[in-house]
């Protein structure tokens, strides 16, 4: 299987959302090019090729978003780029006060206008230059970039449409309404601007985690260097009130660590020598030095950053829809102007002035930014909001499909459970008392990472020891099968002895059974408890009065471990002693019982759960801080060990979802409704401007709740 090449451009200066899309749509045609995103709020164009290009991709990128938008600055993006560059906030601050002086005179100049008639009598001549000068000063740099449109082959862009609206009106003699529409227009883009910039920065501030230096320890004392120069076993120094820049263990010093940026929780985490200390962390109070473990590549705040900026690139269902609808919502609607403003007075003789100006309302309504903009909004706004409280959605499909959520099913340990065992029984067959069961499971489970084997050995409390333990073999869900002193021990799971045809009696214990058998022979058991996480009990009340139905352990733990969790949680339905692949078949049984649109769930720790996470519709890990499997596994991160973020989740994606059909349903609706009006010849080029730029400026800040979610 080749590699993907990916390749991303930042575009500083995109503001025309339906651009946008004609943008992404042409990158996805460049020959060798799998696949183009652009996250419109994020300014950024993502493409993939399968196989290195024949052409220079990057000098296409720049011709095709020079056709479409001549003033965006198109830079490819290095490794580690996480804002578009573009002009320095003076320079946009002096050209908004250009902007806003023109319109400020053009306004002046319309209003005299407008008022002088009421004093003194004005020639037709003089009133046609007034209001022409005002057009010129409101509208005029709309004209301008019309006219490159259509030279550029650009029909149907929203200057064209409002261009060709204004000057129909000058030319039916309708010279107020001419230059209100562009007067309305360019203001209503002033504040759809500044609603859009303050979304994006409200995004983008999330990016403002990603530490930018890092002392490093040099043999002649700490320099600072680039978080990307620090290589895995270099030693760095994080002062009071730095960020941590890159994963480490603390070396030396003690401190506390506001972690709120990766987990969304307030609480500090206290850290000393030998924790684990995170990047993107802050050190609160304390020095501290750190044994840096991961290059700054695969640290924590890295992928976190790369999963939200990234996410704009998997759409849901409906962004891909409205991308799909607008392409052909805006010709249809031209046509039906033209064919408004020519039909009635060529067969009907009806009066051609009267007619032209339904038309022209036409034209204003038909630009779709306001569905193009918000709604893509909503979901990055979901998306960011989301990552502020630790849960981190890899794309908006997967923020779509967690809110059609019906069925949630659950791993046990490490997940409802904290994943810290301890020994609470021993029982032994003759001649084999309690010690001597421990020592020969600890010996057997010397080599196993699994938490039982873990607990196995802290209950034995010293390092196993005897002969060297051979011919070690672990096999997944079940247990572990060693040699010891010559004898063969077997220690895991009923299943584990049953395929060995060895006889155990039965037992009934709240906990997970391990059994040991040497040489063909049952020796004994031990029984371990697991403890409940404080939330897991009300996760699964507030998930079912969310209107989840059956919410569902799937566990390779014993049968009267999964009914006794299942028991003290309220869950529906419990299904025990399952391997890895037995849980996926389960899954699959499960989505037997969706309706038409409801999807799956499975919550899990990670690694141990990758298959059934990869089944269901929306996979979701647990615990993902410090946890890579957890990231690269799952569709959902939670970066706490909380179950009930799973809850938040839930919510935030529903809001999203309901807050991105608001929005299509509010702009299809009043649109539609001033289309009929204007037809009817009701209503006027005023309210044609509302259904365009107002409905826009609306959406957008309805769609900027999804970030408060």
């Amino acid at each position: 299987m080749e590699a993907v090449i990916k390749r991303e451009f930042m575009l500083a200066g995109l503001c025309c959302a339906n651009c946008a899309a004609k943008i992404e749509r042409e990158a996805g045609k460049i020959s060798g090019v799998s696949r183009a995103a652009l996250d419109f709020a994020g300014q950024r164009l993502t493409v993939e090729l399968a196989a290195p290009p024949a052409a220079d991709v990057a000098a296409q990128v720049r011709d095709i978003v020079r056709r479409h938008e001549p003033d965006i600055v198109v830079t490819e993006a290095a490794a580690g780029d996480r804002q578009p560059s573009g002009p320095a906030p003076e320079d946009e601050n002096g050209a908004a006060r250009r902007v806003a002086a023109r319109l400020g005179a053009g306004g002046a100049v319309f209003a005299a206008g407008l008022a002088l008639p009421l004093f003194v009598s004005v020639p037709p001549v003089w009133r046609l230059g007034i209001f022409l000068l005002s057009f010129l000063l409101v509208g005029g740099d709309v004209v301008l970039r019309a006219a490159k449109g259509i030279i550029g082959g650009r029909v149907f862009d929203e200057h064209f449409l409002m261009s060709i609206a204004s000057v129909g009106a000058f030319a039916i003699g309708e010279y107020p309404e001419g230059v209100a529409v562009m007067l309305f227009y360019q203001i209503g883009e002033i504040f759809q601007a500044r609603a859009v910039g303050s979304s994006r920065r409200s995004i983008t501030a999330l990016m403002a985690h990603r530490p930018d230096s890092a002392n490093l320890q040099t043999g002649g004392g700490w320099r600072v260097a680039a978080p990307e120069e620090v290589e895995v076993g270099d030693v760095i120094l994080v002062r009071p009130g730095e960020k941590v820049p890159l994963d480490g263990v603390v070396v030396s010093g003690s401190s506390a660590l506001d972690v709120s940026a990766l987990t969304g929780e307030s609480l500090p985490r206290d850290v000393e020598e030998g924790s684990e200390a995170l990047s993107g962390s802050v050190n609160r109070n304390g020095l501290i030095t750190l044994r840096v473990t991961k290059p700054f590549s695969e640290s924590t705040i890295t992928k976190i950053l790369d999963l939200v900026q990234n996410a704009g690139s998997k759409k849901a269902p409906v962004e891909n829809f409205i991308t799909k609808f607008a392409r052909w919502y805006t010709p249809a609607v031209v046509g039906a102007a033209a064919l408004l403003a020519v039909l009635p007075p060529l067969f009907f003789g009806a009066p051609p002035a009267d007619w032209l100006r339904r038309a022209l309302v036409f034209l204003v309504v038909s630009c779709p930014c306001a569905l193009v903009i918000s709604v893509p909004l909503s979901f990055f706004g979901g998306i960011g909001g989301a990552s502020r409280h630790g849960i981190l959605f890899k794309g908006g499909n997967y923020l779509d499909a967690l809110a059609a959520a019906e069925i949630v099913a659950f791993d046990k340990t490490g997940t409802l459970t904290r994943g810290v065992f301890k020994v609470t029984d021993i029982r032994g067959s003759e001649g084999w008392p309690a010690e001597k069961i421990l020592a020969y499971a600890a010996r057997a489970e010397s080599f196993s990472t699994h938490p039982i084997a873990v607990s196995i050995r802290a209950a034995y409390g010293q390092t196993p020891g005897g002969e060297a333990v051979s011919a070690y073999e672990e096999t997944a869900g079940q247990g572990v099968r060693a040699s010891l002193d010559g004898q063969t021990v077997l220690a895991g799971s009923a299943k584990l002895l049953a395929a060995e045809g060895i006889a155990c009696p039965p037992v009934s214990a709240p906990g997970t059974v391990v059994y040991l058998a040497v040489d063909g022979v049952c020796a004994g058991y031990i029984v371990i408890a697991d403890e409940l996480r404080e939330d897991s009990a009300e996760t699964v009340r507030a998930l079912k009065a969310a209107g989840i139905k059956p919410v569902v352990m799937l566990t390779g733990d014993s049968r009267a471990a999964g009914e006794d969790a299942a028991r003290r949680l309220g869950v529906d339905r419990v299904l025990a002693e399952l391997l890895p692949g037995q849980k996926v078949e389960e899954m699959e049984r499960l989505s037997g019982e969706l309706s038409p649109r409801g999807k799956t769930v499975f919550v899990g720790d990670g690694l141990n759960d990758a298959p059934v996470l990869a089944r269901s519709d929306i996979g979701v890990a647990m615990g993902g801080a410090g946890t890579d499997a957890a990231i690269e596994a799952a569709d959902v991160v939670l970066m706490t060990d909380k179950p009930s973020k799973l809850v938040d989740a839930i919510r935030i994606a529903r809001q999203t979802v309901r807050i991105a059909r608001q929005n299509i349903v509010f702009a299809l609706g009043v649109k539609a409704v001033i289309l009929v009006l204007g037809a009817l010849g009701l209503a006027s080029m005023w309210a044609a401007v509302f259904g365009d730029v107002g409905v826009t400026f609306i959406a957008v800040l309805n769609a900027m709740r999804a970030l408060r979610s």
